[in-house]
């Protein structure tokens, strides 16, 4: 069993099915709109940029194409090495096993920090939070790519995943906590639909998965998405 970080938040999509979760990260906005919406407010050419919860590392390279270094943290040790591998060719970029309310890195360090699905969840991240005031210097920004659970058939199949889930609670605390917030309207574009149900399959309660499955036609879901961000 792989060494998993003290403190980590467990991610069970990722964790369990960490190829159909490549296959997702694959699916997932193929426009870049992301990207682009976080290159908008605060650039990462020739910085040195932070990857909270990289997973197998899907995202590491496209940072570091341009950013002066990269450092990916991911609480699973096994993902950690996976991602490690996948950047073995790239001296910029390093990856720690650690986790957001943790990081092995020195004050003011960061100059972009990003954790898209991970940790980041609302009411319960202030640990995270405050270690993200530590390491982004002056001048330097954090993000928080998440799902909008109050919009579109994928949030309502989260919510009934996870009934204690609350939209509502989690718009209030980033409210209070300052960040700013932009609606993204993503989308998942799959080759086959038996890589679509294995994605629906690992992201919803079993029941929930199933019903997802027979309201979605083609090889395309509507996928909400809210960006957060502050600066420092």
């Amino acid at each position: 069993m792989a060494r998993i970080a003290k403190g980590a938040v467990p991610s069970p999509n990722i964790w369990n099915s960490p190829q159909v979760y490549e296959v997702e990260n694959r699916a997932v906005d193929p426009e870049g709109a992301v990207e682009a919406a976080m290159r908008a407010i605060r650039p990462w050419d020739g910085a040195t940029v932070l990857d909270i919860g990289c997973g197998t590392g899907y995202h590491l390279p496209s940072f570091a194409a341009t950013a002066g270094r990269v450092v990916g943290v991911e609480p699973h040790a096994g993902l950690a090495a996976l991602a490690a591998s996948r950047c073995s060719g790239l001296p910029d970029v390093v990856v720690r096993t650690a986790t957001a309310q943790d990081l092995p890195l020195p004050d003011s360090s960061v100059d972009v920090a990003v954790a898209r699905w991970a940790y980041f969840f609302g009411p319960g991240c202030e640990p995270g939070l405050r270690e993200l005031a530590r390491v982004v210097r002056r001048g330097g920004a954090a993000f928080v790519v998440d799902l909008d659970g109050a919009r579109g058939d994928f949030g309502r199949w989260f919510r009934q995943s996870v009934p204690s889930y609350s939209p509502e609670a989690v718009e209030e605390f980033w409210s209070r906590q300052g960040w700013q917030r932009r609606e993204l309207d993503l989308r998942m574009t799959f080759s086959s639909r038996a890589d679509l149900e294995a994605v629906l399959r690992i992201e919803f309660a079993p029941a929930v998965a199933e019903t997802a499955i027979g309201e979605t036609e083609g090889l395309e879901i509507f996928y909400p998405n809210v960006l957060r961000w502050r600066h420092f």
